[in-house]
């Protein structure tokens, strides 16, 4: 009986083990995460450390690869790996599944090492959580090039606001934001619901600026908050299903912060003067410059923003931003459909977009 537990046991290493790898392996080369990647790398030598515990020579003496039944045991249906994102949920599932039989059989040799494993089982869940919400939105965001704000203002026609979303997603906008000034809750919810449905219908990404509550209750794609507004980590709790997190930042620092707190995206400005921010100080091309070099190595993207036109988009894409927020230059337009198509067209292309 005690040669079965030690060969349980082995077996389930092993099993959770390579599963840790898959995950890490998945954070670091695919969701190009160094937060995730670390808690991967992290749970995996916690592993290693819980099974040094364990006696290596029973373990190694009661392996039995060859005498496995297990080996020529095929399943109907069995899960086909079509994509990386397959390996990702097939490790996620292995590696709690492992843990919770090595937490059951460790209890008959030693029940501190069981605790162990049963604490890595919670801290798996969590992580498995984390990654499959991050691989959803990292990748939604990574398309965005071409972001358009939209502001509703007080007494403003719903019907107008929403031609004008209509209107930008035809002109190729990636991303659009709706953003609300004197506008009352009622009036604002009715007028998400039917943003957001207009933006699904023409397969753009809706933003709700601000307000997590009316975000999730109109189904947004995700929310967009500034250096004042409620934190990502309160937000995120009240999330329904995966959001992409925007924040705004001004500076090295606040860009620092919003790297660890793994939003989506960051708002890197004002580049240049603008009337829709007339209180933040100007962050200016040096700041894109250097905020755009920081990102390089995280799995946050970055989108400029702050005064910019078509005429000083150039500036911007030279100082090396690969995505930009326009407003005025857009919704102040005759013509949305084309102000959008004509910045689209200077934008460099992602994944063949």
């Amino acid at each position: 009986m005690e040669n079965s537990i030690y060969r349980i046991i082995d077996a389930n290493l092993n099993r959770s083990r390579e599963a840790a790898r898959v995950i890490e392996e998945f954070c670091r080369f695919t969701l190009n995460s160094p937060n995730l990647s670390a808690r991967a790398k992290q749970l995996r030598h916690k592993l290693a450390s819980v099974s040094q515990q364990l006696d290596p020579v029973a373990l190694i003496v009661a392996r039995d690869s060859q005498g496995d039944v297990g080996q020529k045991t095929t399943v109907t249906n069995q899960q086909v790996r079509r994509s990386l994102y397959d390996c990702l949920v097939a490790a996620c599932k292995r590696i709690t599944e492992a843990l919770r039989a090595l937490a059951e059989t460790s209890q008959t040799i030693d029940p501190a090492i069981a605790k162990r494993f049963e604490a890595l089982r919670f801290e798996a869940y969590s992580l498995e959580k984390d990654i499959i919400i991050a691989s959803h939105t990292i990748t939604k965001a990574s398309l965005i090039r071409l972001y358009v704000l939209i502001t509703a203002e007080s007494r403003c026609d719903n019907k107008h606001i929403l031609d004008i979303a209509a209107q930008c997603a035809q002109g190729g906008a990636d991303c659009i934001q709706l953003r609300a000034k004197g506008i009352s809750d009622s009036h604002l919810c009715s007028l998400a619901d039917d943003f957001v449905k207009v933006c699904a219908d023409q397969n753009v990404l809706s933003i709700i600026n601000d307000r997590i509550d009316i975000a999730v209750n109109a189904g947004a794609d995700g929310v967009h908050f500034g250096q004042d507004d409620i934190p990502v980590a309160v937000a995120r709790k009240l999330m329904q299903k995966p959001m992409i997190m925007g924040l705004s930042t001004h500076c090295m620092e606040q860009l620092a912060i919003a790297i660890d707190l793994n939003v989506e995206y960051v708002g890197i400005g004002p580049v240049f003067n603008t009337q829709t921010k007339p209180g933040i100080k100007l962050a200016g091309p040096k700041y894109l410059r250097d905020a755009v070099a920081m990102l390089a190595d995280t799995s946050v993207r970055h989108v400029a923003i702050g005064g910019i036109t078509l005429e000083n988009v150039e500036q911007v894409l030279s100082a090396g931003a690969k995505a930009i927020a326009v407003c005025s230059a857009v919704t102040d337009s005759p013509d949305p459909k084309d102000a959008c198509k004509r910045f689209k067209g200077l934008l460099p292309p992602v994944n063949g977009r």
